[in-house]
């Protein structure tokens, strides 16, 4: 120890003598050594003998030493110690660590975050609550989870992008915490949606060879207009704004200006957060033309000759991007069919910009021919897999072609109790030439008991008792019993139908029915017909698309008059009688090239019908039909459908005309909407509808999406423009005699049967026409 008189001597230097200096250098030297020994004593190095963690409540002990890279047995100094906390606060779990040696044990003291209990959002009504959370779990804020205050930034951040996208640029989020016991914390976010700002106008700046009117038809953002409520096109977001560029290139490139650019996009908001202004600045450079288009590369097994007439690009005519983008599908598409699915069509393009042409060079790259294989399925818990594997037209053990295997998810995707297909080709492993043929599919749930209630204007109430399965035991055959009880009568039927009653798809069916119906509830003349019958249906698939079926049927009609019975009706059965059999032939072709059989998006549907009644039969006579429908895809949402039917009925032998039963009928639902049922067309002399042997109508239709559904696979909306009439002969057509209207239209088909719905203005009604704007049946077949 110093001596006091030590301290003094040091404290004052002017009385130090040499002997007082030598002592104070003497215990100078003592106190370093004594400093760096308690030093050297405290940094030693120590071996770890066991490891205490102090301050847990949540997180188990045996957490914090799966993430300390120290155990037991291990030597440590205090110089490791920072490396010991960065570890442990990387995990994320704790606000504060300390490290402490209680003789050669390591002691961990920690203070943990605390979970998060509850994160409540409030104010949100354009975005779901559950939309919202899954959007706060991306950035690592979710109950159950350790909460970081730092994370409140980035969930206001996210929430905010979240708005922004939807054009709620006024959008306000405040978020805030809550303590609660147990270490926990309840995160609120409330949220002031604001209104959604709209694009008020888009400039574009140096376009000089077309018009802004013509480019701002190619843009997918809009300003306000008629449809956008549905189509959400008048609201900015960063994603549509680049795809616009990408579509201006593409609109210019499509036309020969190669030098075309994007010079630059600017973007304001209003200050109210109501309006948003876009400019885009482009140059356009010149139109280029074609010099000249080749050929070169391997083609594999396919003629060299069969892709250069898929060239289709001839020298003068103005440069394509989209020509010669096409050019190259065609030809990948044409090697695929030949098992090179990965070939590679590479476009060379050399460009004399002196002179304003491109030559073309295709270079050919097929690769190796690709076989399948194995073709699996996925999904299917009630379907047997040979029903599915029957629909595939692409074979194990062969090569891979394209065709057959789009053809193959069309005819999986045709099928009524399939929702969805996928298909997929992963590589088999080890292998670079073959694949598996992967389809997962989404089966349509179906309940193949039903009892329910149901209500048309044309058949007003119906009972409705049915054992239906489209997909009976899971083995692809219908099966349909049917009873139903409405105010026009009573409908019994019993049917079902094998679709491969032979492996080549020759399909065979039988129907068995009974019907007891008073027409006068349908709109039409006032007489009860009473049929009961059969039929057995053969089907024999022609192609891919072409279907010929065969019905032969027996059926027997009675008919019962009433007091208010036409005079008309009268005299016939006074002529003929009111029984009659009936030996029949049903005949009919189809050509159908659709992409599903519900509610379809692309391709058609032509079929000629005829229904004859045999020689030997009470009433001899025929009945043909054709009726079309072919589907153009405009964009994404929207789709374009047009269709007609034509029919035609005449008498032979003995028979004078059509029977008055065998009529055609048009107005309602399912012919010119806005009229109500049947009831266009010739009358009887009491005025009641008497239908004709001659009718036409036609029909086209703009199908919308739908608002507020986002997936709407069992739902339709669509405005339409219908015309069509029925006549008494050819000869008494009149195109003056047709009717129209226009409306909208809507079908849900719903686990308790189809809605139709139909709101129409009929548009050149005549006195005596029966009007009807607002149509619907509920649990009635619409096809």
């Amino acid at each position: 120890m110093i001596s006091a008189v030590c301290w003094d001597e040091i404290a004052n230097p002017g009385a130090w003598s040499g002997r007082s200096l030598m002592k104070a250098y003497r215990y100078f030297l003592i106190f370093l050594m004594f400093s760096a020994a308690v030093s050297g004593a405290e940094a030693a190095d120590f071996v770890v003998k066991d490891i205490q963690v102090e301050g847990l409540q949540r997180i188990s002990a045996g957490t914090v030493f799966n993430y300390l890279p120290v155990q037991v047995g291990s030597t440590v100094s205090e110089k490791d110690y920072p490396e010991l906390i960065r570890a442990l606060f990387k995990t994320g779990f704790f606000a504060d660590v300390n490290l402490e040696r209680r003789d050669n044990v390591l002691v961990v003291t920690v203070t943990e975050r605390p979970a998060i209990a509850e994160v409540k959002i409030t104010g949100n009504k354009d975005i779901s609550t559950d939309d919202l959370k899954k959007a706060l779990t991306g950035v690592g804020l979710a109950e159950g989870r350790v909460f970081d205050r730092s994370l409140l930034d980035k969930v206001e951040q996210e929430l905010l992008q979240q708005y922004y996208s939807r054009g709620r640029y006024g959008v306000r989020i405040k978020s805030g915490m809550q303590a609660l016991e147990r270490n926990r914390v309840a995160i609120t976010i409330d949220i002031a949606e604001g209104e959604v700002a709209s694009i008020n106008r888009i400039n574009i700046v140096g376009n000089k060879a077309f018009s802004d009117k013509q480019l701002l038809k190619e843009l997918q953002l809009s300003t306000s207009g008629w449809f956008s409520f549905f189509t959400k096109d008048d609201q900015y977001s960063k994603q549509k704004l680049a795809a616009d560029l990408e579509t201006l290139r593409s609109f210019y490139l499509d036309r020969g200006y190669l030098k075309f650019n994007v010079e630059s996009t600017q973007v304001s908001i209003t200050p109210d957060k109501q309006d948003v202004y876009i400019t885009i600045n482009v140059s356009e450079g010149e139109p280029y033309i074609l010099d000249n288009a080749q050929l070169a590369g391997e083609f594999g097994v396919v003629p060299q000759e069969d892709l250069r007439k898929l060239i289709t690009l001839e020298a003068g005519e103005t440069f394509s991007r989209a020509k010669m983008t096409e050019i190259a599908k065609k030809m990948g598409d044409r090697l695929g069919e030949e098992g090179y699915s990965f070939a590679n069509i590479n476009t060379v393009p050399q460009v004399d910009d002196e002179h304003k042409k491109v030559a073309l060079t295709f270079v050919v790259d097929p690769g190796k021919r690709v076989y399948v294989r194995r073709v699996n399925f996925q999904g299917n818990t009630k379907t047997q897999d040979e029903v599915l594997r029957r629909e595939v037209r692409q074979m194990e053990g062969g090569w891979v072609s394209t065709k057959d295997l789009d053809r193959s998810k069309t005819r999986l995707q045709r099928l009524d109790y399939l929702e969805s297909v996928n298909v997929e080709m992963p590589a088999v492993p080890g292998t670079n030439d073959q694949v598996d043929v992967n389809y997962t599919i989404v089966e349509r749930s179906s309940n193949s008991l039903m009892f329910g209630i149901g209500y048309g204007q044309e058949s007003g109430l119906l009972l409705n008792a049915s054992l239906t399965q489209n997909n009976f035991l899971g083995t692809g055959n219908q099966l349909g019993i049917v009873f139903n009880n409405s105010d026009i009568g009573q409908n019994y039927n019993i049917s079902f139908n094998n679709p491969y009653y032979t492996l080549d798809g020759v399909s065979l069916g039988f129907r068995l029915y009974y019907r007891d119906i008073e027409s006068s509830k349908l709109n039409t003349a006032n007489y009860i017909q009473n049929v009961f019958g059969g039929q057995v249906t053969f089907g024999f698939p022609l192609n891919e698309f072409d279907t010929l079926r065969l019905s032969p049927g027996y059926e027997h009609i009675w008919i019962d008059t009433t007091k208010d019975t036409p005079t008309e009706i009268l005299d016939y059965l006074a002529r003929n009688g009111d029984s009659y059999d009936q030996f029949k032939l049903d005949a009919s072709w189809a050509h159908d090239t659709r992409d599903r059989a519900l509610f379809p998006t692309s391709g058609g549907l032509s079929q000629v019908a005829a229904e004859i009644a045999l020689p030997g039969s009470t009433a001899e006579y025929y009945k043909l039909n054709y009726r079309g429908i072919v589907y153009f895809p405009f964009t994404r949402w929207l789709t374009w459908s047009v269709g007609g039917e034509i029919g035609y009925g005449d008498g032979y032998g003995n028979t004078d005309g059509v029977p008055f039963f065998e009529n055609f009928y048009a107005g309602g639902l399912r012919s010119v909407r806005g009229y109500k049922a049947n009831t266009l067309g010739p009358r009887y002399s009491n005025d009641e509808p008497s239908g004709g042997v001659f009718k036409t109508v036609a029909s086209t239709q703009f199908i919308l999406p739908v608002p507020f559904i986002e997936k709407a696979e069992n739902v339709r909306v669509a405005t339409f423009f219908d015309i069509g009439n029925v006549f008494g002969s050819v000869d008494a057509f009149d195109v003056s005699e047709l009717r129209y209207s226009a409306g909208l239209a809507g079908i849900w088909v719903s686990p308790f049967g189809p809605i139709v719905l139909s709101v129409a203005a009929p548009l050149n009604a005549k006195s005596g026409d029966k009007k009807e704007y607002f149509q619907f049946s509920f649990g009635i077949p619409f096809n």
